[in-house]
């Protein structure tokens, strides 16, 4: 993609910005992190130049000032939630995160159970972690939440919750998914403070939807197709423009939310620092856009990929009709067809002509690669075997794999595992590269160029095996299938 955001501009905007904040309050901030602190693949794609991992970066940049408090709800351990993206449940994320946090020198310092019932599960992830050496905290469910205020700021509402003992001005509060009852702690927190002499603030770091751009902005959209699931929805701020006259961007459950905030703002405080939820935030991503068509034509990709993992999940049961139908709404608002993938074409093309599943790959350069089914590959390692040819400069008739040094897989896989399936897949043919590597320096050219696969678009005309799909995904690599069987 055409580089349209000038990362490094963020990362000092925004440390700069976050400063300030907590220069407003008595030198403590609580500040509500949505979305994912790293891995942020979704804005790297729909605002080219943003580095996946910018969030931490910046973190990384305050980390004297900053420490890390992690949130997750007793129920989502209870129920073994599962964070969708990874495949793993929401206890072992808890620790995957706070090792990764660690591991960049930034400070975590302590967990807290939402929803805390003494629920069997919880107590054992609680000593778990205490044995770990981590301080746990527990915040119970308050009856009427969040519309009784009078019972939420009393001593029979957040004074129930554990007082959370923290150190440095800047507090980052942030879960390992949605729901987790992040924005309750901070507000807990405020309530807590106050009776220790402190009057700390609070705010909120979302990344989408940007504020200052305007509401049916390409890149706004995406993010509603990203969160057709949750159903939320763009929606101008009323309340910012009242107090200012001016049109900012918001979502639903934070506008919808923000009176409920504001009353509690003003019994903690007996006063409101914000008028609007669009002033409860220290967003600087829109600032940091130098080529606004270049994030407009990827955000417009974004949300034709985030149709066909709908329609995908649809056919596996895993996502509904309405989902799919509100992501189709957002295609015709930009007059978009499934076609302006230019992946999908070719691969629909290539299995047309061949009768057959077909996968394409659009290379670095434009270049689109097509692999088809045959005796020994399937299509998505044919795909990815003729790519890295192209990238190596090898012609296409060389052979860097020989049938010979297939066949044997073959014969493991059908004759010994029990497949069905003789064609090799893209993780046994990369295997079989590897192994021919030592003795070939042309499958050695080859596999050195993988790592340039980092970005492409993919497009297969069925849908793909888990294994396939798990490989494009450790590729990086942006996929997306027909929703049919072979």
């Amino acid at each position: 993609m055409k580089p349209g955001f000038d990362n490094d501009k963020y990362l000092k905007m925004q440390s700069t910005h976050i400063m300030e904040r907590i220069a407003q309050f008595d030198n403590k901030l609580y500040l509500e992190f949505g979305g994912k602190l790293f891995d942020d693949f979704h804005a790297s794609r729909v605002l080219p130049g943003f580095a996946a991992d910018s969030k931490l970066q910046m973190l990384m940049q305050l980390a004297d000032q900053a420490e890390i408090v992690m949130v997750v709800s007793a129920e989502d351990i209870d129920k073994n939630k599962v964070r969708e993206d990874l495949g793993i449940t929401y206890d072992k994320d808890v620790i995957r995160l706070m090792d990764e946090f660690r591991s960049r020198g930034l400070y975590v310092g302590s967990v807290v159970l939402t929803k805390y019932a003494k629920q069997r599960s919880v107590v054992a992830f609680q000593q778990r972690l205490e044995q770990l050496g981590i301080k746990v905290y527990r915040h119970y469910l308050i009856p009427g939440y969040p519309a009784n205020v009078p019972l939420i700021v009393s001593e029979d509402g957040y004074g129930k919750n554990d007082y959370i003992e923290t150190t440095r001005p800047l507090v980052v509060v942030t879960a390992p998914g949605p729901g987790s009852g992040k924005m309750s702690v901070c507000l807990s927190q405020l309530y807590h403070e106050l009776k220790h002499g402190v009057r700390a603030g609070y705010a909120k770091f979302e990344t989408f939807p940007i504020w200052n751009l305007p509401l049916d902005h390409p890149v706004n959209l995406a993010y509603e197709a990203a969160t057709a699931d949750l159903n939320d929805i763009n929606m101008i701020d009323p309340y910012h423009l009242k107090a200012y006259g001016i049109t900012t961007v918001n979502y639903n459950r934070d506008v919808e939310i923000y009176p409920v905030l504001n009353a509690i703002f003003m019994k903690i405080y007996g006063s409101s620092p914000y008028a609007s939820p669009t002033d409860m935030g220290v967003n600087m991503v829109g600032n940091c856009i130098f080529d606004d068509e270049a994030c407009r034509e990827a955000s417009r990709q974004e949300i034709i990929r985030r149709y066909y993992q709908a329609v995908a999940g649809l056919a596996e049961g895993s996502r509904s009709a309405e989902e799919v139908n509100k992501i189709q709404l957002l295609m015709s608002q930009e007059n978009l067809e499934l076609t302006d993938r230019k992946v999908v074409s070719y691969a629909l093309e290539r299995a047309r002509a061949t009768g057959a599943p077909a996968t394409a790959i659009e290379l670095p350069d434009g270049q689109i690669i097509t692999g088809k089914t045959g005796d020994l590959l399937g299509p998505s390692a044919a795909a990815v075997m003729n790519a890295i040819k192209v990238l190596a400069g090898i012609p296409h008739k060389e052979l860097i794999l020989s049938p010979e040094s297939i066949a044997p897989i073959q014969a493991l896989k059908t004759q010994y595992l029990g497949s069905k399936n003789p064609r090799l897949h893209i993780d046994e043919v990369l295997i079989a590269l590897s192994a021919t590597a030592a003795n070939n320096e042309a499958a050695a050219l080859a596999l050195s160029q993988l790592p340039k696969l980092k970005g492409c678009q993919v497009h297969s005309s069925v849908r793909l095996s888990a294994v396939d799909k798990r490989m494009f995904k450790k590729l990086e690599c942006d996929l997306t299938c027909e929703p049919k069987s072979e």
